[in-house]
């Protein structure tokens, strides 16, 4: 059943459609159940299947995608500002601006590989960033940010009057509205921007799903197995990678557009090279190359951000409020580096030890369970191939 589902494609999007839907409900006990959670597992998710088909598929290793999610979040604003507060024109021209943005970057920084290409996209996202924080600042409005304002003249919905602010909708739904029912005794929380942001992780899962089954996904894993070889033999690799990189931008583009859907703000803080490494992170601890291994380490470092960077001394010493006072004190003063505005240092940790151990990253863990469980009784000797006579 287990190599049954690994090999169905249908089963595959089957299985995935469905926990993604009933993500409210699944992640309810484990108190990651509420609307805002949510969006970041989707939104992230989709940052990092895109990021794979470029490190994934053809290894090259970029550091500045952050580049892209943030051009995203600002044509997303701007549309919000200058046409309508409707998330479907907002996401189609983030998407697209995103992917041009990528062909540019990508066309100059392809003519490297290895290192060079990483600094080179490095130092693109930099300038970028350096160029949304001070010299763009009236596209970009600088430090403060981007936002919706009631004074901005909106082509088709016109002048907001009133003393709220407009916000993103779909179909007349706002991405906030979010219906409460009860579940096996847990709250459960349905919301509009999580279902809105869950559809287009679907459909970015099943576009990914498609590229690595296609003969275009073949050639760029040909590229990182032996680019040169592929050179040698008169096959222009060129085009192939720097499709990957512009698909790649476009994800990233959906991400930043789909942060500006849920929160109509942006800000040049998105443009980070932080931005860019956390991808890299997700896609590593996850499981590089894999399908779902990129939305696995995606939740993975959100939901413990969420749990870590909440925790602070006083949280700590709660907890610990067995030990003699003098103990607790030490300990909470250790332990208080890897929690509250810290929590990077305890990533840090957790992702060592699954780089050590679990190279393959969380996909790996599963997979060794996997096989555990499901090994014929006897152990080795009753799996042991007879040597041919």
């Amino acid at each position: 059943m287990i190599e049954k589902l690994r090999t169905n494609d249908t089963l595959i999007m089957v299985a995935f459609t469905a926990m993604v839907l009933l993500g409210p409900i699944i992640l309810a006990p484990f108190g990651a159940g509420y609307p805002d959670l949510l969006q970041r597992f989707a939104i992230f998710g989709i940052f990092a299947v895109g990021f794979n088909i470029l490190f994934g598929l053809t290894g090259y290793l970029s550091f500045g995608h952050a580049a892209f999610l943030g051009v995203g979040s600002y044509m997303a604003v701007w549309s919000f500002k200058l046409l309508s507060m409707s998330v479907i024109p907002a996401i189609l021209l983030a998407v697209a601006l995103s992917g041009a943005f990528a062909l540019v970057i990508g066309f100059v920084c392809l003519r490297r590989s290895g290192i060079y290409f990483s600094i080179l996209t490095l130092a693109f996202a930099q300038m970028c960033y350096n160029l949304a924080y001070s010299v763009l600042t009236p596209i970009t409005n600088g430090e403060t940010g981007l936002k919706v304002l009631s004074s901005d003249p909106r082509i088709f919905d016109g002048v907001h009057e009133g003393g709220q602010l407009p916000l993103p909708s779909l179909l007349g739904l706002r991405m906030n509205d979010t219906w409460r029912g009860e579940f096996l005794g847990m709250d459960v929380q349905f919301n509009v921007g999580f279902y809105f942001c869950a559809l287009l992780l679907i459909l970015a899962f099943y576009i990914s799903l498609r590229i690595f089954r296609s003969p275009f996904g073949l050639m760029l894993r040909a590229i990182r197995t032996n680019q040169n070889r592929l050179n040698y033999t008169g096959i222009n690799t060129r085009p192939y990678a720097l499709s990957a990189f512009v698909i790649s931008g476009m994800y990233a583009g959906l991400a930043g557009g789909l942060m500006a859907c849920t929160d109509p703000l942006a800000g040049a803080e998105r443009m980070q090279w932080t931005a860019s490494g956390e991808v890299v992170l997700m896609t590593i601890l996850g499981g590089v190359g894999t399908l779902i291994g990129p939305v696995l380490g995606a939740g993975f470092i959100k939901y413990f951000e969420n749990i870590f960077s909440k925790i602070n001394d006083n949280v700590l010493s709660g907890f610990l409020d067995f030990l003699p006072e003098q103990l607790r004190e030490v300990v909470v003063w250790i332990g208080g580096a890897f929690v509250g505005e810290g929590w990077n240092l305890t990533l840090g940790l957790l992702f060592m030890i699954i780089v050590i151990f679990l190279p393959g990253g969380l996909v790996e863990g599963f997979n060794r369970i996997i096989a555990w469980f499901t090994r014929p009784k006897g152990g080795d000797k009753a799996t042991a191939r007879v040597p041919a006579e």
